[in-house]
């Protein structure tokens, strides 16, 4: 889901990495077929405040649509777009603008854009930079559309008996640790490794004190699974040396001597489902 604080920090990153001083933009409906404005920096009124864009409509209606950038150099003037919002775009000042569309698979779900009261051509530089936002952006929602996915599936499992089923629970958690690591918000990853704790531990309190670090425990939750060093270093982005690393740490903090006995007593301890 995207959030207001996600848009917020993106147009912020716009206005510093392309130099331009106007970024606003705008989570689009459900259905697709329209885009609210409702973030904005540096504008001087509130003209475009609320502004509903409907798909195929003026500049943004246009990204929507094609979910690709598109740009104009004086707004109200351009012939390649229609103009049912000039009037809250020269109200605003605005004339040259460009915007990139925030896109999950086929689906964009929110438009970004950047623009000065000047008509002018927006560099290369500009629109690389503004692609680049938008596409951190897309990635992070990937990985929270991933994690509620993943939070659904473990819900369904919790509601029957430890047993062959568990296993699904078990390979939920290891994968759940490795989608932490990819997660950039601390507070979004540290809300993730609660809930892994929980899994491990159920009805129990997931700060019980664990001597095994968070790296430690993914590769275990790996391990695990039945997965390989070299597997388990695939899956979790390392080197197969550094899985054997953690899997010598955490041997020797739970004071066991084979992989097997390690997974074992980690579990008997709580520490893994």
């Amino acid at each position: 889901m995207l959030e207001t604080a996600d848009l917020t920090a993106a147009l912020g990153r716009i206005r510093r990495v392309t130099g331009l001083p106007v970024a606003f933009g705008g989570a689009v409906a459900a259905d697709g077929r329209a885009m609210r404005l409702t973030d904005f920096a540096g504008t001087t009124t509130l003209a475009l405040h609320g502004l509903v864009v409907g798909a195929g409509n003026g500049l943004g209606g246009r990204v929507l649509t094609t979910a690709r950038p598109a740009g104009v150099e004086d707004y109200a003037a351009d012939p390649r777009i229609s103009h049912e919002y000039d009037k809250p775009v020269t109200a605003e000042g605005l004339r040259a603008i460009a915007a990139v569309p925030v896109a999950v698979g086929t689906s964009v779900l929110a438009v970004l854009y950047a623009g000065t009261r000047e008509p002018l051509t927006v560099g290369a530089r500009a629109w690389d930079a503004m692609s680049q936002v938008a596409a951190r952006l897309a990635t992070e929602l990937t990985v929270r559309r991933e994690v509620r996915r993943r939070l659904d599936e473990i819900e369904a499992a919790a509601a029957v008996s430890r047993g062959a089923q568990w296993e699904d629970v078990r390979q939920a958690h290891a994968d759940l640790r490795a989608i932490a690591q990819e997660v950039a918000d601390p507070v979004l990853r540290a809300r993730l490794r609660q809930v892994c704790a929980l899994l491990a531990q159920p009805g129990g309190d997931p700060r019980t004190a664990n001597p095994l670090s968070p790296r430690e425990l993914d590769v275990l939750a790996t391990v695990a699974m039945g997965c390989s060093n070299a597997e388990a270093a695939r899956r979790l982005g390392l080197l197969p040396e550094t899985v054997k690393s953690y899997l010598r740490n955490a041997m020797r903090k739970l004071g066991t001597h084979t992989r097997a006995e390690t997974v074992v007593t980690a579990r008997r301890l709580g520490f893994l489902p």
